[in-house]
């Protein structure tokens, strides 16, 4: 029977990744040791406290406290004593544990539930394998006991189907002979805007010609009259 079990690796410096800095006094003291029944307890307490995980403002370090203060109290109950587990301990369990839990998920994906033989899967997959639409129908089916629920569900919704632009519609329903003879009223119309482009071309060329013209039959009236007065 192959276990899947994996191990988050410290930093390069031998740190602690999830632990606080080596000036903490608690870090001095000896490393907590996980057995089979304290790891059950962690196992447990936080999958319990899994809601308060999710929620998107959270403070996860007293949480994680929280977490230590039950899993001692559980422990202390067993009469297990003289060693207490602290926050950061059970933050970095878990991570290994998570770790773990998500490897044995791909190998139930792909060689089927029976082939994973780790202890905790089932425990922390009944809470952590839900999908979207689990929690969903779970919520819809809270939900139908109330009157928001009810109410929901005696309106009856009538699909609103997108409708098809009309102007596509009328070009795909017009025959051949509407479509050559938009195309010929569409040449007809290009050739008489530029037919009265060029008629208003010539007649600015003619206005200028008079103009031209009227300029030179005025200098040449005042030429006489000129030369007259200086003599």
């Amino acid at each position: 029977m192959e276990v899947i079990e994996a191990i988050v690796i410290a930093d390069a410096d031998g740190k602690d990744p999830a632990a606080p800095s080596s000036l903490d006094s608690d870090k001095t003291k000896a490393e907590f040791l996980w057995t089979l029944q304290a790891t059950w307890h962690l196992v447990n307490t936080r999958l319990e406290m899994d809601q308060a995980f999710d929620q998107p403002v959270c403070k996860k370090k007293k949480l994680w406290e929280v977490v230590a203060e039950k899993v001692n109290a559980k422990l202390r109950e067993s009469g297990v004593t003289g060693i207490t587990v602290k926050a950061y301990e059970c933050d970095l369990k878990w991570r290994n544990m998570l770790a773990t839990y998500r490897k044995n998920t791909d190998r139930a994906r792909r060689l089927g539930v029976a082939s994973v033989h780790w202890e905790f899967f089932k425990a922390m997959h009944d809470v952590l394998g839900k999908s979207r639409e689990e929690i969903e129908a779970q919520r819809q089916a809270k939900l139908s006991g109330t009157r928001v629920g009810k109410a929901i569900a005696s309106k009856k919704f009538t699909p609103i189907l997108p409708t098809p632009p009309a102007t596509a519609a009328a070009c795909i329903s017009r025959p051949p002979q509407d479509i050559l003879q938009l195309y010929m009223e569409l040449q007809e119309r290009k050739l008489n805007m530029w037919a009265q482009q060029k008629a208003l071309e010539e007649r600015k060329i003619e206005a200028i010609n008079n103009l031209a013209q009227a300029i030179s039959s005025l200098a040449q009236t005042n030429s006489p009259q000129t030369s007259k007065d200086g003599h």
